[in-house]
């Protein structure tokens, strides 16, 4: 059966208003004294992104996050957590092409997004797709893990080994990255990516250019800070940032989320016409 564009747009705005209505139970629990829990650390003082022995959870990007402030996506997803150093969508510095791409997937309601076709969420689309993602820390293999859940069950490695980057990496979804300490701030610079994916969920486009430094800090317990730096030649005309806070939620944990199973993301997404 076929299904009309205003249905599918209707069933969108109810999915959106009720995980809107979840995130408030989270922000809330948080103005009431949740994060005044002691930030983790491991035994020798560095910082932990992960909960003590005794506490389940992970981190749950937030659905109505992004880069840039957008008038017309916030009306879709008031909770955006957007930090305050944001631009405005109208003075992001993009090429040409980009604006008029970016504003004709955010005008398509992002039907044609990769995420929906169960493809991997590179860069900063990893960072506010929800039901979680994991950072494992692990020193003695000198790298860091981003486990994601809301995807295709996919992960990023950042290097903490001191390496640098290869001169020719092969493009890829989550490209090279390598990653270093400033302070209690994990920094990771990274090449080499594809052009397969959307950097955000309303579409961000990119280049096989671009490069990325994102910065993660946990100001509180509750708290993940995400800010990204994008250097891309092919689809901006100079450097700029963005970023948005990131909640921790208790009793989060990974689950067997198989997007090839049953996906209907894609079907209800080609429903809507242009």
């Amino acid at each position: 059966m076929e299904i009309k564009t205003s249905h599918t747009v209707k069933y969108f705005a109810i999915i959106v208003a009720l995980y809107a209505l979840s995130l408030q139970a989270v922000f809330s629990q948080e103005s009431n004294g949740a994060s005044q829990r002691p930030v983790p650390r491991w035994p020798d003082g560095r910082i932990s992104f992960t909960g003590p022995p005794d506490v389940i959870g992970n981190w749950d990007g937030p659905v109505g996050a992004s880069l840039a402030n957008d008038k017309i996506y916030n009306e879709l997803f008031p909770q955006t957590r957007n930090l305050p150093t944001n631009l405005d969508i109208e003075d992001v510095p993009f090429q040409p092409w980009a604006r008029k791409l970016y504003e004709t997937r955010r005008a398509n309601y992002g039907k044609d997004d990769p995420h929906t076709r169960c493809k991997p969420s590179g860069g900063p689309r990893m960072f506010h797709t929800p039901y979680g993602f994991e950072i494992l820390d692990l020193p003695d293999a000198g790298q860091i893990i981003f486990i994601s859940v809301g995807t295709p069950h996919s992960w990023k490695v950042v290097y903490m080994d001191g390496r640098l980057h290869p001169e020719s990496p092969e493009p890829s979804w989550f490209g090279h990255a390598t990653g270093r300490w400033e302070g209690d701030t994990l920094v990771i610079d990274t090449v080499g990516f594809n052009e397969k994916f959307w950097l955000t969920r309303e579409g961000f486009p990119h280049t096989a250019q671009l490069h990325l430094i994102e910065r993660l800090s946990r100001p509180d317990f509750d708290t993940l800070r995400y800010e990204v730096t994008i250097d891309d030649p092919g689809a901006y005309t100079e450097t700029w940032s963005g970023g948005w806070l990131i909640p921790w939620v208790d009793g989060n944990e990974p689950f067997d989320y198989l997007c090839q199973e049953n996906n209907l993301d894609g079907r209800h997404m080609d429903a809507i016409d242009n």
